[in-house]
């Protein structure tokens, strides 16, 4: 083999290595794997992507038969009841669906770079209360304690510093003033209202006012919201770690919900 060829063939290997290397660089270091902001499609989308049945359909049998009627059954008894029509009543969480508070916030990490880092708590309890084309009250509470992120390095240190939330694990939203419900949500329209209320998180309260949007899908109601956070005003200070390099002084508290109407 001549020198020429010695040359090109080890520049060849050189070049894929590094191509190896990069890719590598971008998967373990620079891919922000994090879940997207909220969003009234995501939540919906995520929902029928559960609840979409398989295309194939095999040939019916005896056997067949019965299973499907089984399957069916287990299926209608486990959609929310039929509803009078109409959006008045109390809707509180629905069982086996993705509802959720949690947070939103930039970080710089010594071994990472910069991150999205976002932890999510599905403990949490919800009541929606609409009268008269009116939402005349709304209580979240949710427990921080059971925030969880991508790295539980992170969910330990949150429960002693920044948002301490084994000492202040409730962090709760409550509906001040009543507010119109647009009339093409019982029509399943999607629509958009800014609820008032006191936000309590920290142990320190203080109004604020939420964008919420919301839609029927189902016979549930799917509401998603997210409002900026800024610690200082809720006396949060921000975290420290040997591989935190920076934090933003401010976040996005985010819920997502799954509601039922009840009886």
């Amino acid at each position: 083999m001549t020198r020429k060829r010695l040359l090109i063939g080890g520049g060849v290997v050189v070049i894929a290595i590094i191509a190896v290397a990069i890719v590598l660089v971008w998967l373990l270091l620079l891919r922000d794997d994090s879940p997207p902001p909220v969003s009234l499609e995501g939540a919906v989308s995520s929902r029928q992507d559960e609840t979409t049945p398989a295309t194939a359909t095999p040939s019916p049998t005896a056997e067949g038969t019965e299973a499907a009627t089984a399957a069916a059954t287990a299926t209608a008894a486990s959609q929310p009841e039929a509803q009078p029509a109409g959006i008045d009543g109390t809707w509180t969480l629905a069982d086996g669906e993705e509802s959720f508070v949690g947070y939103r916030v930039e970080e710089e990490l010594a071994t990472i770079g910069y991150k999205e880092a976002v932890g999510r708590s599905p403990t949490i309890e919800a009541t929606i209360t609409i009268e008269g084309g009116q939402l005349t009250g709304v209580l979240v509470t949710a427990d921080l304690r059971d925030l969880k992120s991508d790295d539980p390095r992170r969910d330990g240190a949150i429960r002693n510093q920044a948002l301490e939330s084994n000492a202040f694990p409730m962090a709760t939203f409550e509906l001040t003033e009543p507010v119109a419900v647009p009339p093409g949500l019982a029509e399943g329209e999607p629509i958009s209202i800014e609820a008032n209320g006191t936000l309590t998180l920290h142990g320190v309260t203080r109004p604020v006012t939420i964008p919420i949007e919301g839609k029927l899908e189902d016979g549930l109601m799917v509401v998603v919201g997210s409002i900026p956070i800024v610690f200082a005003d809720y006396d949060i200070d921000q975290p420290r770690s040997p591989i935190l390099v920076s934090i933003e002084d401010n976040g996005v508290m985010e819920l997502q919900l799954f509601l039922v109407r009840g009886p």
